[in-house]
C-alpha cells in the first residue's frame, strides 16, 4: 500500500530511474486486490490479462527511452458505468450483467493516451443511483475504515478501491454529489468538475443535464494531474464546452493570501452532525491563517435543492432508460408471450428497487397534466439555485461548506428509508444543480470515520478550487491518514 501512498511525480521519478516498473505498480495493485477486496468488494470485473499487457508494453516504451504521458504506468479502477473496450460495462444492474461494450468512452480514450493502465471496474449503485452502494445488484460495497459502514454512493467503489490502495487514482460520476460524498465517506479527495468541461460520451446516462465524470485520489495534486488528462472539448458530445484547458497542476501554489470565502448558513444549520460542524469550523480556521478571509452567506433556496434534483433527476433517468426494452441489449426475459410482455418483463426483471422508483417517479412527474405542476416547477427552481450561487460569487471567490452532513452511516442503517437516504445529499445537489464545481478534501474525523469539506467554485474556474484544496491539504495531516485493514 505505501507504493501508492507515493506522489506522482515520485512514482515517475522511480520509474525514470528503473527503481521501479510499471509490472512492479500493476503487481502491487493485484496483490493489494488480493489480500483486501474479499472484505471491501470494490470490484465487479478485473482486467488482469489486459493490464499485464499494457505494463508489458509501457515497460518497454520505457526501456527505449520514449516520452511518458501524463499518468504513466499509474492503475486505475474505472467506474463500472463508463464504457470500456472489451471489458464489461454492467452500471451493476441485472440489466447490463452481460454487455460487453465495442467501443471505449472518451475519457478511456483519454486516459489511454495518458498511459494509465486500467486494473478493472468499479462497484456502484445500480445505474448510479444511490447513496451507499446498496444498491449495486451484485453485492454492496464496505467502506475500509470500517467494513460495517457504506463507502457512500454511486461511486462508492471508487472510493473505496482508492482508500483501499487498491489503485493508484479512480474515475467515479457526479450526478447529485456521487463523487464527493463517497470521497468524504472514505476520507480521500474527489471532484467534481464544471458541468461540460470533462466528455460524457461513453457514460451510460442516469440524468444527462447533471451527469459528469471526475477523479477520486488520495491528494489535490494528482486530482489535477488526472483532470488535466481527462479535460477538454469533444464533438462526441453535444454538451461538451469548447473551453481553453488551463494547467491544472500549475494553479497548485499553496497560496491562498486575499482569498475571499462564503461560508453559507444552510449548510451548517440543522441536520448538520455537530462534529461535522467542529471540523468545518476548524478547517476555516486553518484557511484564516493562511492569509483568506471568510463570512457567512446565504443560499437560501437550498431547501428545495433536493426536491427539485429528484424531480429532475428522475425525469430524465426515465427517458434514459426507456432503451432498456430487452430488445437491442442486455438481458432479454425468456419466453415472452408478445412484445408488450417482453418490455414488461425484461424491465422487471433487469431493475432493482431503487431504478423502479426512480423511474416511476419521473415519468410521473413528464406525464400530461403533471409536467407543469412538476417537472417545469422544478426547472423554474433549478435557475433560482443556480441564481443563489451567482449572487455569492459576485463578492467571493470561494463557497465552502461540510461535504455531507453526517459521516458514513451503518449498511442496512437507511436503505429501507428512501428519503432519509436523500438528504444525505442536501450539500452536494445544489452545486449539481447549477453546473459549477467543488472538490472534497478530508478535514477531520468523527467517531473513527472521515468527515469531508467541500470546496465550491465559480463554473470553470477550477483552477481556484484546486488551489485553495491543495493549500488546505499542505497545512494538515487528515489526508496522510490510511484504514487499517
Amino acid at each position: 500500500m505505501a507504493l501508492f501512498d507515493l506522489r506522482l511525480q515520485e512514482v515517475h521519478n522511480q520509474l525514470k530511474k528503473k527503481e521501479l516498473s510499471v509490472g512492479d505498480l500493476v503487481d502491487a495493485s493485484y496483490s493489494r486486490i488480493a489480500a483486501t477486496d474479499a472484505s471491501i468488494q470494490a470490484f465487479l470485473t478485473l482486467n488482469e490479462e489486459g493490464a499485464r499487457a499494457a505494463a508489458a508494453e509501457l515497460d518497454g516504451a520505457l526501456a527505449a527511452g520514449e516520452e511518458q504521458g501524463l499518468l504513466f504506468g499509474l492503475p486505475a479502477g474505472i467506474k463500472d458505468n463508463i464504457v470500456t473496450e472489451g471489458l464489461l460495462t454492467t452500471c451493476a444492474s441485472q440489466f447490463l450483467r452481460n454487455y460487453d461494450p465495442i467501443y471505449n468512452a472518451t475519457v478511456m480514450k483519454k486516459l489511454n493516451a495518458a498511459q494509465s493502465v486500467t486494473i478493472g471496474k468499479l462497484n456502484m449503485d445500480e445505474f448510479a443511483m444511490g447513496g451507499s452502494n446498496e444498491n449495486s445488484s451484485f453485492h454492496p460495497t464496505r467502506n475500509p475504515w470500517n467494513t460495517e459502514y457504506v463507502p457512500g454512493g454511486s461511486s462508492g467503489g471508487s472510493a473505496a478501491s482508492v482508500a483501499a490502495g487498491q489503485v493508484y487514482f479512480a474515475l467515479g460520476s457526479d450526478t447529485g454529489g456521487s463523487i464527493r460524498q463517497p470521497a468524504a465517506y472514505c476520507g480521500i479527495v474527489g471532484l467534481k468538475p464544471t458541468y461540460g468541461l470533462v466528455s460524457r460520451f461513453g457514460l451510460v446516462a442516469f440524468a444527462s443535464s447533471l451527469d459528469q465524470i471526475g477523479p477520486l485520489t488520495k491528494n489535490v495534486e494528482d486530482s489535477a494531474y488526472v483532470l488535466q488528462a481527462i479535460a477538454g472539448y469533444d464533438a462526441g458530445d453535444s454538451t461538451s464546452a469548447n473551453v481553453e484547458i488551463p494547467d491544472y497542476v500549475g494553479a497548485l501554489s499553496g497560496d491562498v493570501k486575499g482569498l475571499r470565502i462564503g461560508v453559507p448558513k444552510e449548510y451548517l444549520g440543522q441536520g448538520i452532525d455537530p462534529k461535522v460542524k467542529e471540523a468545518v469550523l476548524a478547517a476555516l480556521k486553518q484557511f484564516e491563517s493562511l492569509g483568506a478571509t471568510w463570512e457567512e452567506v446565504s443560499l437560501p433556496h437550498t431547501e428545495y435543492a433536493v426536491a427539485t434534483y429528484y424531480l429532475l433527476a428522475s425525469s430524465e433517468a426515465s427517458s434514459n432508460l426507456a432503451r432498456f426494452d430487452g430488445v437491442r441489449y442486455g438481458v432479454r426475459a425468456e419466453n415472452p408471450d408478445n412484445l408488450i410482455e417482453l418490455y414488461r418483463k425484461s424491465r422487471s426483471q433487469g431493475f432493482g428497487p431503487e431504478v423502479k422508483r426512480r423511474i416511476m417517479l419521473g415519468t410521473y412527474a413528464l406525464s400530461s397534466g403533471y409536467y407543469d405542476a412538476y417537472y417545469l416547477k422544478a426547472q423554474k427552481v433549478r435557475t433560482l439555485i443556480k441564481q443563489d450561487f451567482d449572487n455569492v460569487f459576485q463578492n467571493f471567490d470561494l463557497i465552502i461548506g461540510p461535504t455531507a452532513p453526517t459521516p458514513a452511516f451503518r449498511i442496512g442503517e437507511q436503505v429501507g428509508d428512501p428519503l432519509t437516504m436523500y438528504l444525505n445529499d442536501i450539500c452536494t445537489i445544489p452545486v449539481s444543480l447549477a453546473g459549477i464545481p467543488a472538490i472534497s478534501v478530508p478535514c477531520g474525523f468523527a467517531d473513527g470515520l472521515p468527515v469531508g469539506l467541500q470546496i465550491i467554485g465559480k463554473a470553470f474556474d477550477e483552477r481556484t478550487v484546486l488551489r485553495a484544496a491543495h493549500a488546505f491539504e499542505q497545512h494538515t495531516e487528515h489526508h496522510k491518514q490510511r484504514p487499517q485493514l
